[in-house]
């Protein structure tokens, strides 16, 4: 098959590509490097001629509430005409564990917003929903420093290597659309602050880990975020050998 990726060239995209390939696909990557800007719709009916799939792995680099709803309604709506006159058949979309149980948190009103609109499209599609990249830990942290202290809530997270992100979003992209979502986290439950902990321990630089309650990304956030109580697909790698191995 012909699988277009749009953020074909990020964190995510650059890995399910290899993947996709190495099963015999043809891959392409789809975004403003290779002339392709979802959010005006320029390049999109070139880069879709003839596509199969389209998997959408984007995301809005201003986390500003009304800045990431503007970008995925119009990438949604550029997207998804250039899709049917295109004739795409199957479209993938990677969205985030829980995200309709957040509605204060406007990044996850605006992903809501494009898993809507991936439903209301007529392209038969699959949504595929992860917990929180292993890789996004320690630039929370960072953002979570006060001097040599990383201040932390225990806020219980599951975590996942994008790799193993990149792998579920491959076998979607090759599998017939499920119509719905498809739920993907890590194999174990951590607190945030201990997550902070282990990766101390492991790439010590000086920091310590305090746990407070107020501070840090996700604070006062709903327990919403490991997938407990949904049917959920358990990817393999553990954190620890994530630190250990890369």
């Amino acid at each position: 098959m012909k699988i277009v990726v749009v953020g074909g060239t990020g964190l995510i995209g650059s890995q399910v590509i290899p993947l996709l390939r190495a099963s015999g696909h043809d891959a392409e990557p789809a975004s403003p490097s290779t002339g392709v800007d979802t959010v005006t719709g320029e390049g999109l009916a070139r880069a879709l001629t003839g596509a199969d799939v389209v998997v959408d792995v984007t995301g809005s680099r201003d986390l500003d509430p009304e800045a990431a709803m503007t970008f995925f309604t119009r990438s949604a709506d550029h997207l998804f005409a250039a899709e049917r006159e295109a004739g795409v058949r199957h479209h993938v979309v990677l969205s985030i564990v829980g995200v309709d149980q957040v509605p204060d948190y406007g990044y996850y009103r605006a992903k809501v917003a494009q898993e809507q609109a991936a439903r209301d499209s007529e392209v038969p599609f699959t949504i595929v929903r992860t917990t929180q990249f292993f890789e996004f830990v320690a630039p929370v942290m960072d953002l979570s420093t006060r001097g040599t202290e990383v201040r932390l809530s225990s806020r219980p997270l599951r975590p996942i290597a994008s790799a193993d992100v990149a792998a579920a979003v491959a076998n979607a992209a090759t599998d017939e659309p499920a119509y719905g979502i498809r739920n993907v986290t890590g194999p174990e439950v951590y607190t945030l602050d201990r997550l902070a902990e282990l990766t101390l321990a492991a790439k010590p630089d000086g920091r310590t880990v305090v746990r407070d309650e107020s501070a840090g990304l996700f604070a006062g956030m709903p327990d919403v975020l490991t997938g407990s109580g949904t049917k959920v697909e358990v990817a393999p790698t553990r954190y620890e050998d994530w630190l250990t191995h890369g």
